[in-house]
C-alpha cells in the first residue's frame, strides 16, 4: 500500500477515526442507545406500564445530562443500525487502504446483521432491540422499521458493488422486498408515504399523513435497488413516494419532519436523510424531475445548519442541543452531495474539526450531546460511534482521492 502524505484536516480525521475504531473494538461493538430507557428492569415498578409514564421514563433517561443507565440496570449491547454503519465505515477504510483487517471487520458486521433480522416477516428487516414508547405510540422491540432497513440495506449494496459478493446482493434484495411488500403505505392517489413500521398484511390506507424522511429513505433505497437489478414495481413505488415528499417541500427549500402539526419542525439530520434519498432516487431511476427540489433543499441545508466554525446546528431556528447525530449526518450528506455546491467539502471538514475538538473523548469515543453548562458524555452506539465512524471514513476516503489526484 502506498503511503499517503497527511496534513491538516486529513491527518486530524484519520487519527480521530482510528482512535474511535480502537474504542469500538475494545467495547466489543457494544454501548448504549438514546432511546433504550425501557430496557431497565425497574420500568414496571415505577411506571406501572402506563404508556405516558413509560414515555416520560424513556425521555428522562434520554435527556438527563448524566448517564443513569448503569444505575438503572441497562447494559451496553450491539445494535442493528450500528452494525450497518460500522460495516459502511470499514468498507470505506478497505476501499482506501486495502487492509484485510478492515475487510474482516466489515464482514463480521454484515454477518451479524444477516443473523439478526426481525422475525416473522417476509424479507430482511431490522429494528430496535428495545421497546419504544413515544408520542407516535408504542413500538415493541425487534419491530422492523423502514429507516433501519433502508440504511442497513445500503450497507449491503455498498459491499456488493465493491466486492461483487452475491450473498450481499441477495440480502439487499430481501430488504427491498420487505419494504415493498411488508411495510404498507399511506395512499394519497398518485403519491404514497411508506409506513414507519409494518401494517397488517402490508395493506395501504388512505390519507395524507406521514413522516418525510422515513418515506423517502424507503423509496430511495428501492430506487437504488432498481438501478442495480431492474424491477418496475420498485421504480413505481419509489416514484410515488418521492412525489409525496417533494410536493410538501416548504417555500424556503426545507421539509417539516412530518405532515401533521405535531411534526412541524425542521432539523438538520432528517433533512440530510431526505436529500440523500432524493438523490438515490434520481440516480437509481434515472428521473431528473426533482433536481430543482434537491438543489433548493441542499442550498437551505448548507446555508442554515452550520456555524462559521463548523458547529452543527440541530434546528433551522435554534442551535441547541448540540447533538452528535447532526454532526455525523452533516459530514455524510456534505460529502455525498458535494457536487451540488463547491462549499461542501470545506464545510464538511469544518464540521469534522469542530466535532473532534468538542465532542470526542480522549479515549476515542464521541459524546452524545453538549448543553450550555454540561456535556452528556454517554457512549451511545449507533447514534454517535457508528454514524461518526461511517462519516469520518467517508470524508477520509474523499480526502485520499483528492491527494491521489493532486499527486498525478
Amino acid at each position: 500500500m502506498k503511503a499517503i502524505a497527511r496534513s491538516g484536516s486529513s491527518l486530524e480525521v484519520y487519527n480521530s477515526l482510528r482512535r474511535l475504531d480502537n474504542w469500538v473494538v475494545k467495547a466489543d461493538f457494544k454501548a448504549y442507545d438514546p432511546f433504550d430507557g425501557l430496557l431497565s428492569p425497574l420500568v414496571p415498578i415505577f411506571t406501572f406500564n402506563v404508556p405516558r409514564l413509560k414515555q416520560a421514563w424513556l425521555q428522562s433517561v434520554r435527556r438527563f445530562p448524566i448517564n443513569l443507565r448503569p444505575l438503572l440496570g441497562i447494559k451496553p449491547v450491539a445494535s442493528t443500525k450500528a452494525m450497518g454503519f460500522f460495516a459502511q465505515g470499514y468498507l470505506n477504510l478497505y476501499r482506501s487502504y486495502r487492509q484485510d483487517d478492515d475487510l474482516q471487520k466489515m464482514r463480521r458486521c454484515l454477518q451479524w446483521l444477516i443473523e439478526h433480522p426481525s422475525k416473522g416477516y417476509k424479507g430482511h428487516g431490522w429494528g430496535n432491540h428495545f421497546d419504544v414508547q413515544s408520542r407516535s405510540g408504542y413500538q415493541a422491540a425487534d419491530t422492523p422499521t423502514v429507516v433501519w432497513t433502508s440504511l442497513i440495506g445500503h450497507g449491503f449494496l455498498d459491499a456488493y458493488e465493491t466486492l461483487g459478493d452475491k450473498t450481499y446482493l441477495e440480502i439487499a434484495q430481501s430488504a427491498a422486498e420487505f419494504i415493498s411488500n411488508e411495510l404498507g403505505w399511506v395512499d394519497d392517489g398518485d403519491a404514497i408515504c411508506f409506513n414507519y413500521t409494518p401494517s397488517p398484511g402490508g395493506a395501504p390506507v388512505k390519507g395524507k399523513h406521514g413522516i418525510h424522511n422515513s418515506n423517502v429513505l424507503g423509496g430511495g433505497y428501492i430506487a437504488r435497488m432498481h438501478g442495480i437489478v431492474p424491477n418496475s414495481r420498485y421504480a413505481e413505488l419509489a416514484k410515488r413516494s418521492m412525489l409525496f415528499t417533494v410536493r410538501d417541500q416548504l417555500p424556503n427549500g426545507s421539509w417539516n419532519y412530518g405532515t401533521q402539526p405535531k411534526y412541524f419542525w425542521v432539523d438538520s439530520f432528517h433533512t440530510g436523510y431526505v436529500l440523500e434519498s432524493l438523490s438515490w432516487y434520481s440516480r437509481g431511476c434515472g428521473d431528473r424531475s426533482h433536481d430543482d427540489a434537491i438543489l433548493r433543499g441542499y442550498k437551505f441545508f448548507i446555508e442554515t445548519f452550520f456555524g462559521d466554525d463548523g458547529l452543527p446546528r440541530y434546528y433551522d431556528r435554534k442551535t441547541r442541543p448540540l447533538d452528535i447525530q447532526c454532526a455525523s449526518q452533516a459530514i455524510q450528506t456534505l460529502v455525498n452531495l458535494r457536487h451540488l455546491d463547491s462549499r461542501s467539502i470545506t464545510v464538511a471538514e469544518r464540521v469534522a474539526h469542530w466535532t473532534i475538538e468538542n465532542m470526542q473523548d480522549r479515549t476515542g469515543y464521541f459524546y452524545f450531546r453538549k448543553y450550555p453548562f454540561i456535556t452528556n458524555t454517554t457512549p451511545t452506539l449507533h447514534w454517535a460511534q457508528a454514524t461518526m465512524f461511517a462519516a469520518l471514513t467517508l470524508l477520509d476516503f474523499h480526502q485520499n482521492r483528492e491527494v491521489a489526484k493532486s499527486s498525478k
